[in-house]
């Protein structure tokens, strides 16, 4: 399980004195705890991995925007701060679908559900969701749906 492989991390970065891998991760355990208690209001995800995936990848899209900004705003050094969490985070996230992965996925599922028309893109991206949710990034995914459908 994930959740395992972050506090195996988490015990190894204290052991070896990293102080950056163990702030990074410290921050993925307080975001883990902060989803669980929203999870318990609605309805949990079966997949206790697919719940811990979704809290990475926010974490990670969330670092990519202040990456963004603090390099347009010229502060470099709080970049590449952002850039060393998005590190530390990235490694616990499965191995991403490629973009011709990605694509064949989207053709089997359009296949699948006899969906040729954007008016179908929902159903498509459900469907895409529910199967490959925890190894693909669903903005980018969205924009593949919409070239497919379109």
């Amino acid at each position: 399980m994930i959740r395992d492989d972050i506090k195996a991390a988490q015990i190894a970065a204290m052991k070896a004195g990293d102080k950056e891998s163990r702030a990074a991760i410290s921050l993925i355990q307080a975001a883990i705890k902060n989803r669980d208690i929203e999870a318990r209001t609605g309805k949990a995800p079966e997949d206790d991995d697919a719940l811990v995936v979704e809290v990475l990848q926010k974490m990670v899209k969330q670092r990519r925007e202040s990456i963004e900004m603090y390099t347009k705003g010229g502060r470099q050094e709080l970049a590449d701060a952002e850039a060393a969490e998005v590190a530390v985070i990235e490694r616990f996230l499965p191995k991403q679908m490629s973009e011709a992965e990605t694509k064949a996925a989207i053709e089997a599922i359009k296949a699948e559900l006899g969906a040729s028309e954007m008016k179908d893109m929902g159903r498509v991206m459900a469907e895409l969701k529910a199967r490959h949710a925890t190894t693909l990034d669903m903005s980018k995914a969205s924009a593949l749906v919409k070239a497919a459908l379109g």
